[in-house]
């Protein structure tokens, strides 16, 4: 066989090294530029830097130690090996490895190299443990059992446990290269009975050996540290039998793996292989000993005193989860209900119940397509809950974004979807609960370009930047960009925004064509080097890709500022999942929504704000980041009015609270009082409610209506209510919790118990049948709870929809009171009934469904018109219809017969 080149397949692989990184190398220039357009080259340049330092110091090194013991491997096969068996044979200089050799060393030497590669990327994704570790902040809070700041075990052990695989990885795969060597070389042969191998094998071994045993006694120092965060069925963290068997017994086995690799390291000396096999026996059995005993002690010493051995780590445990999650200064109040609400009580609580949600995101959703997407390939992605002082009066409103969705266009080639089609346009926005008479939403702001009937102005309404997984864009082309389509015809426009990255001159276009995969970037004409390019255009993405050591919200949601611009705002979580003696839930046991980002939807422009100084994790970042984090004061006022605590941390957070408001260790390890979240009733499935936003005055601390995110609690094997939670949303009092607490010997009905009654109750279910027929479908919305002083109001809107899918119409809504229950055409006529006339609420301005309400003769017209519906309906046959016209009639009449 001809002699390989060492030096070929070293340039064999810089060449492919070089083919497979291209790729990566252009991303790595654009993605700088994209940086550099933000403001934030202070993230890129710091992230890369440490990820090239510990990728490149780590594949280094692990080269280093491989070629180490490669070249070990080649010396032993200089001194001979005799080898006793039914024949006696001989290794070494008497034994070559012939016309292989160079062969066996080149692929062994490629594999060295491989191997450093691999270890080197691993090593260099590990770059926010290790600036975490240089620069972290305390939490003031040390632990009971080693004493250390809780911030050595969020910042410091994860780094630590990086160094310790890092040097398992690398020690690990010295022994396969030495294995591989040894054996090529017949330095380890098999022989009756077992193996043998050469003395200078037997030392090499076991310096490799020792040093497995020295990071397996690091491995015992972090499974003492990993006790503390050890979620056990009781309580997190470690318990007594942890503390006091696990843990001695891993402190001593700590010190039999240190003892093992001197052993180890003594044994060529020795010439003993007993002394090898009792290193090994040692760790084995110690490891098996010292699990053994801790359940031998947690049966017969911890079981039958359970609580009395456990109490202290119970405490332990509810103090620190409720810390972790934010839950420590929740404010617990009595809430009473009574059932004394007339008419004085609604007039002071006008502001509550106009602000009663009665539209939901997916009905509204699809209702807005219907009537506002204008052309096909625009789409409202979803609908955002928000408030606004509308006309002077505080007002909950939806608000949905006209986003362009490019799978839509009428021709997807290249020009239409990156030059001409670039941006959506405009916004619906709504009140929560006005409904027109035919059952459709009112609007505040609508159709294209925005036309808004009140105060509040959209200037700037193109949306380059939103939630459509839109690619690139290039703007400022010499081809038409599309703003808005009127009438017949289009309206262009040119881009005036600074976002984007400019094209500049030939070699960008190269690399911008290279990195979006198409050469039509490289010639054509409509790209000028004032052109700009718009990429990471998704909220989400562009979040992601800004700050990556930050987890981000789902839900972004709209801001219209004063001056009419649009700024998406996002919520951005420190988490992490190794705080001690804390509730893991969803991979992580600490959580602080300590970042609010906010986007300009016209040019992209991204500022990052710290919600919650007090958040150690964030303090680390600012100190890794300086100048990146802005203070929350920074954001100007309109726009902070309409920060938002986030549903997705108040769900973690109450499904925490249900089960840490115990407070006191007996109750909570009889788990006496324990509480869920309520199911809701959805398409015909039951589903865990959400949080939900509203507008209402808080009993017992607030003087006024306040913007609040609530989540009611059931007991775990009942369906009556026993508390609610809210989070505000206003200033000052953001970021509060608050907790009402029921009586527990008193009845208070719960959502689940509340739809049964309502399922029960002769007339609605009449109606619903008569409307789930003849090709109709009724869909339930969530059933709200709202409370009104110290009394719970029950909301819950109905839609009737196509069975095959059509415009949703929100044709009835239902409401509870004590023991009352009202289903009409609006929530004012609900409450007409329940309260006898008395109910009725000051009416939002632009209410369709009220209009003519105290007005005889507007009356005398409605009833008339839907008389004449029920005679169009009976004529086609459609019975369903008939039958909705004729009690929307009969109600008509009740109402002039009482105004006479």
């Amino acid at each position: 066989m001809p002699s390989i080149k060492k030096w070929n397949l070293f340039i064999y692989f810089v060449i492919f090294m070089v083919l497979s990184t291209a790729g990566k190398a252009v991303k790595l220039v654009t993605d700088y530029w994209w940086f550099q357009e933000l403001g934030f080259t202070e993230i890129f340049t710091k992230t890369l830097s440490a990820q090239l330092a510990l990728g490149i110091g780590a594949a280094v090194l692990a080269w280093a130690v491989l070629l180490l013991n490669w070249r070990s491997a080649r010396r032993a096969r200089r001194k001979p090996f005799i080898i006793f068996g039914p024949e006696v044979s001989v290794a070494g200089p008497f034994q070559q490895l012939g016309e292989i050799g160079p062969l066996v060393d080149a692929l062994m030497l490629f594999a060295i190299l491989a191997g450093g590669v691999l270890i080197g990327s691993w090593s260099a994704g590990h770059w926010e443990s290790t600036l975490k570790f240089f620069h972290a902040s305390s939490f003031g809070w040390n632990d009971p059992v080693f004493g250390r700041d809780a911030g050595f075990y969020v910042f410091q052990v994860p780094f630590l446990k990086f160094l310790y695989h890092y040097a398992l990885t690398v020690t690990v795969l010295s022994m396969l290269v030495s294995v591989a060597m040894h054996a090529a070389g017949r330095l380890i042969v098999i022989v009756p009975g077992g193996f043998e191998a050469a003395p200078a094998v037997k030392t090499h071994f076991a310096v490799l050996g020792g040093c497995l045993a020295l990071l397996v006694a690091f491995h015992f120092q972090f499974a003492m540290f990993d006790l503390l965060h050890f979620q056990r069925e009781i309580a997190p963290g470690a318990g007594y039998s942890q503390l006091n068997a696990f843990l001695p017994g891993l402190k001593v086995l700590r010190v039999v793996a240190v003892l093992a690799a001197l052993l180890l390291w003594a044994s060529p000396w020795f010439a003993d292989a007993r002394i090898l096999f009792g290193a090994i026996l040692l760790l084995v059995g110690g490891t098996i000993l010292a699990r053994v005993y801790a359940q031998v002690v947690q049966k017969f010493e911890v079981a039958p005193n359970e609580l009395v051995r456990e109490e202290p780590f119970i405490r332990l445990g509810i103090e620190n989860t409720r810390r972790a999650y934010g839950l420590d200064g929740a404010q617990e109040l009595e809430f009473d209900p009574q059932e004394n609400l007339d008419a004085a009580a609604l007039q002071r609580n006008h502001l509550t119940l106009n602000n009663i949600r009665l539209w939901e995101h997916r009905p509204l959703r699809t209702t807005y397509s219907q009537l506002q997407e204008i052309r096909t390939y625009y789409d409202f992605l979803d609908a955002d809950n928000d408030r606004y002082v509308v006309d002077g009066e505080y007002r909950q409103v939806m608000l949905s974004m006209r986003e362009l969705v490019p799978e839509s266009l009428p021709s997807r080639i290249w020009i239409n979807e990156h030059l001409t089609y670039t941006h959506g346009y405009g916004l619906c926005l709504g009140p929560v609960n006005q409904i027109s008479a035919e059952g459709l939403p009112e609007f505040f702001i609508k159709d294209i370009p925005p036309k808004s009937s009140t105060n509040i102005r959209v200037t700037r309404p193109e949306i380059y930047y939103g939630e459509s997984r839109t690619k690139y864009a290039i703007t400022n082309t010499l081809a038409k960009e599309f703003d808005y389509p009127s009438g017949d015809e289009n309206v262009y426009s040119d881009y005036a925004g600074k976002g984007g990255v400019p094209a500049g001159g030939l070699l960008r276009r190269i690399l911008f064509a290279v990195r979006f995969g198409e050469l039509k970037i490289l010639f054509s004409k409509d790209i000028t080097p004032g052109s700009r390019f718009l990429y990471y255009r998704s909220v989400r993405e562009r979040m992601d890709q800004c700050a990556p050591f930050l987890r981000f919200d789902n839900d972004p949601y709209v801001v219209i500022s004063k001056e009419g611009r649009l700024f998406w705002m996002v919520d951005g979580y420190s988490i992490t999942d190794r705080y001690p003696y804390s509730e893991n839930v969803q991979g992580l046991n600490y959580i602080r929504n300590s970042v609010k980002a906010t986007i300009d939807a016209y040019d992209g422009a991204v500022t990052l704000y710290v919600a919650d100084p007090s958040d150690p994790i964030v303090k680390t970042y600012s100190g890794i980041f300086p100048g990146i984090f802005q203070p929350l004061d920074a954001m100007p006022e309109d726009l902070r009015s309409h920060i938002r605590y986030p549903q997705t941390l108040l769900d973690i957070q109450a499904r925490i609270f249900a089960v840490y408001h115990m407070t006191d260790p007996q109750i909570f390890y009889n788990k006496e009082d324990l509480w869920k979240i309520p199911l809701r009733t959805a398409g015909g499935r039951s589903e865990v409610m959400q949080p939900y936003y509203t507008i209402m005055k808080l009993a017992g601390v607030g003087n006024r209506e306040e913007f609040i995110l609530m989540v009611p609690f059931t007991p775990s094997n009942k369906e009556n209510m026993i508390a609610w939670m809210a989070a505000r949303c206003d200033a000052p009092n953001y970021g509060k919790l608050l907790v009402y607490n029921f009586p527990k010997q008193k009845l208070v009905y719960g959502p689940q118990q509340i739809e049964s009654r309502i399922d029960q109750d002769a007339d609605i279910s009449k109606q619903l049948t008569l409307w789930n027929q003849g090709g109709s479908r009724v869909e339930r919305g969530s059933l709200l709870v709202i409370p009104v002083d110290q009394s719970l109001l029950y909301v819950q809107p109905l839609y009737l929809e196509a069975s095959g899918g059509g415009l949703p119409e929100l044709k009835r809504v239902i409401a509870a009171y004590g023991n009352s229950i009202a289903m009409e055409e609006n929530l004012e006529l609900c409450l007409d009934r329940i309260f006898g006339g008395g109910g009725r609420r000051p009416r939002a301005a632009g209410s369709a469904a009220a209009s003519g309400a105290d007005d005889l003769s507007g009356l005398a017209r409605e009833a008339r018109d839907r008389f004449e519906k029920a005679q169009a309906a009976a004529r086609r046959g459609d019975w369903s219809s008939f039958g909705d016209e004729m009690q929307a009639v009969r109600r008509i009449l009740e109402k002039l017969a009482g105004k006479r």
